[in-house]
């Protein structure tokens, strides 16, 4: 079996064993950690960084881990509105003016954190270069029209949720999200985790392996709805090769391209799932962390193809909630327990070809050690 490193609390030593086996099997390199009460209980990592398996993964390794950046985004949302600087049932016209145009007056700043503001899509970008121009972006988004009545129902918003996201958090702050995930969230936390990475981690990074027998031209798309057709993509398409970019990097597309590892991904998320405090550093009250896991839509989502809960900012599953991304990263997170789980790997997997329970596997490893 494959020797994985850090460490793990005697009760979760199945979280090692089962990051073991998934590098024995699928994974080139990966990391898995739990935190509990907002304290680690497990951290471990292994296999290696590249395709070639010639560069060891190492504790301070980074990867991208796609839509799993959206559970930052929407901690940031609520870190404001905590502070009374946002508020959720508010019209995104309060903050952002030109957003009322084409028929927007009425979508709500909940809507857009519950996927159903009706702008799941970007149809005037072509290529992906364009989503490197912030203002642009947000320009079209400002002017386009909702594709159906906000709040009525939900599509899930791939990559305008953090357009929209973020520009809400500008225009309070004066600063991109990035910039206030680094100074109010992972700098008081010293999480290791990134929205758009600058040059000094370039060397930390694990590129993203396409999955196997795919190449770095694979792009993401929507899974498949229930007729097993996918939508129609109305925007760029974006491949590997986008993702493991330097442009990529330096670019803020706060949906999608955090940079982190299971540790750092859990750390920060644990403070929801341990009442808005962990290791000791409190950026939420209680009541603050409470729309993380409060239902805002239960039905079909129209992209995804699939019955979905979205509370504001994430994806409910019974009594937990999170998200996962692209090719396998996922962190759930347990209120009733305090317990966060994530799993962050470099091996992607394509759904529409295999089955991807590598994630699941760690959160229920994590659950036996609860028992």
């Amino acid at each position: 079996m494959t020797d994985s490193k850090g460490h793990c609390d005697p009760r979760f030593a199945a979280v090692r064993e089962a990051l073991a086996a998934l590098l024995d099997k699928d994974d080139v390199g990966a990391s898995a950690a739990v935190y509990v009460d907002g304290e680690p209980v497990a951290d471990v990592w292994g296999g290696y960084a590249d395709a070639n398996r010639s560069v060891a993964w190492e504790r301070d390794t980074l990867t991208g881990v796609n839509s799993t950046t959206k559970n930052m985004v929407a901690l940031c949302a609520l870190v404001l509105a905590d502070r009374g600087e946002l508020d959720l049932s508010a019209p995104v016209t309060a903050y952002w003016p030109e957003f009322a145009a084409a028929g927007k007056e009425n979508v709500l700043v909940r809507h857009v954190l519950s996927h159903t503001a009706g702008l799941p899509d970007l149809p005037g970008l072509k290529t992906v270069e364009e989503l490197y121009a912030w203002e642009n972006v947000t320009a079209g988004l400002a002017a386009q029209a909702p594709e159906w009545e906000p709040g009525t129902a939900a599509g899930y918003h791939a990559l305008t949720f953090g357009f929209l996201v973020g520009e809400i958090v500008r225009r309070i702050t004066g600063r991109s999200l990035g910039e206030f995930f680094a100074e109010e969230v992972a700098g008081p936390l010293g999480a290791d985790f990134h929205i758009g990475l600058s040059t000094e981690h370039d060397h930390r990074v694990a590129p993203l392996i396409p999955p196997p027998s795919r190449t770095e031209e694979y792009a993401a798309s929507a899974p498949p709805g229930p007729d097993g057709t996918h939508r129609e993509d109305t925007g760029a398409a974006i491949r590997v090769k986008d993702v493991n970019s330097t442009a990529w990097r330096r670019a803020q597309i706060p949906a999608v391209n955090g940079y982190g590892n299971a540790r750092s991904v859990a750390l920060v998320q644990s403070v929801l799932a341990n009442q808005g405090s962990a290791g000791g550093v409190r950026l939420l009250s209680l009541r603050g962390c409470e729309p993380a896991w409060q239902e805002v839509f239960r039905g079909d989502d129209r992209v995804l193809g699939t019955p979905m809960s979205w509370t504001v900012g994430f994806a409910r599953f019974g009594n937990t909630f999170g998200w996962g991304g692209w090719g396998g990263s996922l962190v759930v997170s347990d209120p009733g327990s305090r317990m966060t789980v994530a799993y962050v790997m470099n091996q992607m997997i394509d759904r529409d070809r295999q089955e991807d329970n590598r994630g699941m596997e760690i959160v229920m490893a994590a659950y036996s050690g609860l028992r």
